[in-house]
């Protein structure tokens, strides 16, 4: 019964399915010659690729344990992030927030997943909208760990070759405080002068070296162009903020997500309404969204994976925009509930029905 119940609700009521358009193709197309390009400049200088944990020779799946190390990292889920096609779903997300030809897309990024950074450039490149990035280099496990080619590298690469026209905006070390607080010392100075060397020289973009939260998060907002100010201590805003069209959080970076653990019922993909901390626990995610931005939360693969039909560690990786994507939390129509109901009242009936007397006792 419950295996027909199954493929009646496969046939009857499917997930809402999310049909390409000719920007997510860009997107994906996009991503996939950028990943290309990398790959055959890793192999052309001997860049160091470990098949074991990257199988399908991206580059951008760095080795587990590193200098730049700042937590652990799931091995699968960085796999996943390097999909072409998640870059169509992002130009999903950005289209359902509202952005437009022209319109500026902050993102804040950390070290964690590379390849979600290249997604989601290509998305915002896509659709002719303007990128205002500011990079975090710590990582968790997998993810931009290499010291010779850290985030910040793999940014200006992609803009070297073409496939970002618009400079970062800004940089930090990342890891606690996202002033590297829990990296060797002596690594961290070498990175610092490194950062404040580019940025001096006009070859890289502006260190951030603010320590706390707040003052983290006001420096962030300035870049972004909005000012984070005195806001709403809680509850759901719905305002339109200004300056912003959307706002893209990738990985775990301590000035955007924050220290309350409201930021684990954030959910992944796209939000528009989420319920504010207090402001003194607020990352950028949070202080945009009291200003009425939309949310795109890349951090839990697995989550976008199982709504979306993201394809879970592929290996080899699937073709630029083969992936039929679905919105499971959309799939909820009329046949949904009937088939639902009529399910319910079956399983009753056979726990009813299935008792039978023996002997003046009911068994069951």
């Amino acid at each position: 019964m419950s295996l027909l119940a199954w493929a009646l609700l496969q046939a009857l009521a499917p997930p809402a399915a999310i049909p390409w358009t000719p920007q997510m193709r860009a997107a994906a197309s996009g991503m996939a010659d950028a990943m290309a390009v990398l790959a055959e400049e890793c192999a052309r200088t001997g860049f160091p690729v470990d098949r074991a944990v990257d199988p399908n020779q991206t580059c951008l799946i760095g080795p587990e344990h590193s200098d730049l190390l700042t937590s652990l990292g799931q091995l699968e889920a960085k796999r996943t992030s390097t999909t072409p096609d998640v870059a169509g779903l992002i130009v999903h997300f950005l289209t359902e927030a509202g952005v437009e030809k022209g319109d500026r897309v902050a993102v804040g990024a950390s070290g964690s997943f590379p390849a979600l950074l290249l997604a989601t450039l290509s998305a915002v490149g896509a659709m002719e909208a303007e990128p205002v990035t500011i990079l975090s280099l710590g990582a968790s496990s997998f993810g931009a760990t290499r010291p010779g080619f850290h985030l910040e590298d793999l940014y200006r690469f992609l803009e070297d070759r073409g496939y970002v026209s618009f400079p970062a905006a800004g940089v930090s070390v990342g890891g606690e405080g996202d002033v590297g607080a829990n990296l060797d010392p002596e690594f961290k100075a070498g990175l610092v002068r490194q950062l404040l060397s580019a940025d001096s020289s006009g070859l890289g973009p502006s260190l951030l070296e603010a320590t706390g939260l707040r003052a983290n998060v006001t420096e962030r907002m300035a870049l972004y162009g909005i000012p984070a100010g005195p806001g709403v201590s809680g509850g759901l805003v719905r305002e339109g903020g200004g300056g912003v069209s959307a706002f893209v959080n990738i990985g775990g970076a301590e000035a955007n997500l924050g220290v309350s653990p409201r930021i684990l019922d954030v959910p992944p993909g796209l939000s528009t309404e989420l319920e504010l901390p207090p402001e003194d626990q607020r990352g950028v995610l949070f202080e945009m969204a009291s200003a009425g931005v939309p949310i795109i939360h890349l951090l839990h693969l697995r989550g976008l994976s199982l709504r979306y039909g993201l394809p879970w560690d592929p290996i080899p990786l699937p073709g630029p925009a083969s992936t039929p994507f679905f919105d499971s939390h959309r799939g909820k129509g009329l046949w949904f509930w009937l088939l639902t109901v009529t399910y319910a009242i079956s399983l009753a009936a056979v726990f009813t029905l299935g008792g039978r007397k023996e002997g003046g006792h009911t068994v069951r």
